[in-house]
């Protein structure tokens, strides 16, 4: 009997082994197999199990699975129409992907009200795995120094003198302006508290995905497509609202920005139990609080996301209770606080150091694989046997790094190639 059930799990256990070797993974548990029972046939499990790290196409996956390409291209796009895989459009070709958990295949199967899986069961598991349990958490948002997301500024809330210094990459509203195509969803966080009965009034259809990343959710039916100006609205509506703008951490071709409260946001949520640095996450900027205006009133307090401002009671004045106080080590210069002042006695200021923003996603993913010990992995994925294209990109991506960190990425590969290459080749001639 326990042979016969360790063969049933097999193909689950191979699932969790292949998506453990993207630098965003999830720890193995039951809890996470339960997750993936519900997400996965068997069958399919062990088909994904098999498929490439970086995008393959439907020739390439029906060369790994030993079935007509017909057939394999039917397969990925029930995959893909049930938002596990998502699909590229490349050159005229579609190129599939499974994109890592979170932000990904967990969180999409919650942008839409499903009836083909059981969404109670999964967000009470989901629940389980990503609050009770420490240790996915822990991986996810404490793990490295790179991070898959950050917070955007709240343009509206900085003086003037800073207004001109903020980067288009560093405004949502730019991000949302540029973008090929723009979807919106519900969001994830709030519909799991919803199904759990614990959800906040924050509303939950405004969950955003843009670029291809967008075209494909709307191709599948997983969320729907809006222009450039209802997307405008509904930041206004969040901002309004006091949600804090979540994203995805690169400065070309963001794929996600969420509208994000302080109850039920998991990365919020982490921020705080876990007491991360504000560093991994933050905007360039950060809260000053002016002690002269300062009543006590206690109100920033109240709006703070992450705990991040105190009220010290001293000498009680008149008309004051205490002062506010910052702590600047949680701080993640959203602005949330600012527009809820009553007295403008907090404003927002640059940071003495700017935080490195990665320029795309390859090289994110490569910077999170070095510090996460994962790097061999994406160069040495047998399943994708890489074209000359994609190791271009990799190593492109790689020698686009500060000298310590490529050092890092060649001693894990232990290859006296990468040191070759890294010690001949101009960085400048990488540079895109």
């Amino acid at each position: 009997m326990a042979d016969t059930k360790r063969a049933e799990s097999l193909p689950y256990h191979q699932l969790v082994e292949r998506i453990n070797r993207f630098p965003q993974g999830a720890p193995a548990s039951e809890l996470l197999e339960r997750i993936l029972r519900i997400l996965f046939t068997e069958r399919e499990a062990a088909l994904v199990a098999q498929l490439p790290l970086r995008p393959f196409s439907a020739a390439k996956a029906a060369r790994v699975w030993r079935v007509s390409e017909s057939e394999a291209r039917r397969q990925l796009e029930e995959l893909a129409a049930r938002a596990i895989l998502v699909d590229l459009d490349h050159d005229g070709d579609t190129r599939y992907f499974l994109p890592p958990p979170m932000a990904g295949f967990f969180e999409f199967s919650l942008m839409r009200v499903r009836t083909d899986l059981d969404q109670d069961e999964l967000s009470r598991l989901f629940f389980e795995y990503l609050n009770v349990r420490q240790e996915f958490i822990e991986e996810l948002f404490a793990r490295g120094e790179t991070k898959l997301g950050r917070v955007f500024v709240n343009e509206t809330v900085l003086p003037p003198e800073l207004t001109a210094q903020v980067l288009d990459y560093e405004r949502a509203s730019e991000v949302i302006r540029s973008a090929s195509h723009i979807a919106v969803g519900l969001c994830y966080c709030r519909n799991k508290m919803a199904h759990l009965e614990r959800a906040c009034e924050a509303p939950l259809d405004n969950c955003m995905t843009f670029n291809q990343v967008a075209r494909s959710l709307i191709k599948n039916g997983s969320a729907r497509q809006v222009e450039a100006a209802e997307g405008l609205a509904l930041l206004q509506q969040a901002r309004q609202l006091n949600l804090v703008q979540c994203g995805d951490n690169v400065q070309r071709e963001v794929n996600f920005i969420c509208h994000c409260c302080g109850c039920c946001c998991e990365a919020l949520l982490a921020l705080r139990r876990l007491a991360i640095p504000h560093r991994q996450y933050s905007t360039n900027y950060q809260a000053k609080i002016e002690t002269a205006r300062c009543n006590g009133c206690g109100n920033c307090l109240r709006y703070c996301p992450v705990e991040a401002l105190t009220l010290e009671k001293g000498e009680v004045q008149a008309g004051k209770r205490g002062n506010a106080r910052l702590l600047e080590e949680l701080c993640l210069g959203c602005g949330v606080c600012v527009g809820n002042c009553p007295s403008r006695a907090l404003v927002l200021v640059a940071r003495p150091e700017r935080i490195v923003t990665p320029v795309n996603a390859a090289h994110r993913v490569v910077l999170m694989a070095i510090e996460r010990g994962t790097l061999q992995h994406l160069i040495f994925d047998n399943q994708a046997h890489f074209s000359h294209r994609a190791m271009a990109t990799i190593f492109g991506a790689i020698l686009r790094l500060g000298p310590v960190q490529r050092l890092l990425a060649s001693q894990q590969l232990k290859s006296r190639f990468l040191e070759r290459i890294f010690k001949d080749v101009d960085i400048t001639d990488f540079s895109e």
